[in-house]
């Protein structure tokens, strides 16, 4: 691999302990693991710049000289929110290292819209452009999610139900997913297996009833939060009787909701799950329910239109 500025339009890595401390800091204050990060990044522009082939953008060396220094733009193509330019600006200093400038970025959930700058960077072009798609990759998917977050979030102003995520997160991406959500003014579910119990259906028929599920549970991880999933008005009583604090109601009617939460009175905290649209999103949130958990958030959210625009 060449090092950056060499005059090729290769890939060249930045040391991880070269990269700015205080843009690793910020990654590590949101929760994310910064060398995690990092080595994402590096996959992903592996794919790009395949380490065992030819490993050159062709394009790029064919048509700009290695000493063209330029400034390009990132601009919102849409109304929404931003999320992952802290990422996309770890792809610039990863490709270009100290030779990139990185200014304007706004801050990770910021409400942007169609026309706006979230940020620039200015460095040798032809290692800006193998930099370009990477971080659009990335920024333009978080901030997709972000966006879909904060349009449920509206819907639910003005009651007390929040919106959750899921663990329908695409394979290796549950982190930044998650990070997005966050921006977008979501609340996280359980990130892993380990760190919550949820009974769900199949749970109930191997156990042989809600009840023994969630005693189970309760038995084998007496220090572990534990949600249990309902269908009906009955195992919601059964539960409550039981002691069980976290209940998820699954594809209910709004007026069964509205009766759940009648019957809980306060006695356990209520989910909203299953095939649930923004459009029915306030309806639900008007019975009473805690929490709205959407999968979609994750697994079919639309990306955001960001573009990078050299300036001439």
């Amino acid at each position: 691999m060449s090092v950056p500025g060499s005059g090729t339009a290769t890939s060249a890595a930045t040391p991880y302990d070269e990269l700015p401390g205080d843009l690793l800091a910020e990654l590590s204050e949101a929760g994310l693991d910064p060398r995690a990060v990092y080595a994402q990044i590096a996959q992903a522009l592996a794919e790009d710049l395949p380490p065992d082939g030819a490993g050159v953008d062709v394009t790029s060396a064919a048509t700009i000289t290695h000493d063209v220094v330029g400034t390009a733009e990132f601009g919102a193509r849409e109304d929404g929110v931003v999320a992952g330019l802290a990422i996309a600006a770890l792809v610039f200093h990863y490709v270009l290292g100290d030779q990139v400038q990185v200014s304007d970025r706004l801050p990770d959930g910021t409400a942007v819209t169609k026309g706006d700058v979230v940020l620039r960077v200015t460095g040798p072009v032809v290692r800006l452009l193998i930099a370009e798609r990477t971080a659009l990759n990335f920024a333009c998917h978080l901030s997709g999610v972000a966006t879909a977050t904060r349009e449920w979030v509206r819907a639910l102003e003005g009651t007390n139900a929040k919106v959750l995520d899921t663990r329908k997160t695409l394979p290796g991406y549950r982190a930044l997913q998650k990070y997005a959500v966050a921006c977008g003014g979501g609340v996280n579910h359980r990130f892993s297996l380990s760190d919550m119990a949820l009974v769900k259906d199949n749970h109930v028929i191997a156990a042989g009833g809600v009840v023994p599920a969630y005693e189970a549970v309760r038995a084998a991880y007496p220090d572990l939060p534990v949600e249990v999933e309902v269908t009906t008005l009955d195992q919601l009583a059964e539960l409550l009787e039981a002691g069980c604090e976290r209940i998820l109601l699954d594809n209910m009617s709004t007026s069964t909701m509205a009766e759940a939460v009648a019957l809980t009175a306060g006695r356990a905290t209520l989910e909203a799950s299953g095939g649930l649209t923004l459009e029915r999103a306030r309806e639900v949130a008007l019975t009473g329910v805690d929490y709205i958990s959407v999968g979609a958030l994750t697994h079919s959210v639309k990306v955001f239109d960001l573009g990078m625009d050299l300036l001439s």
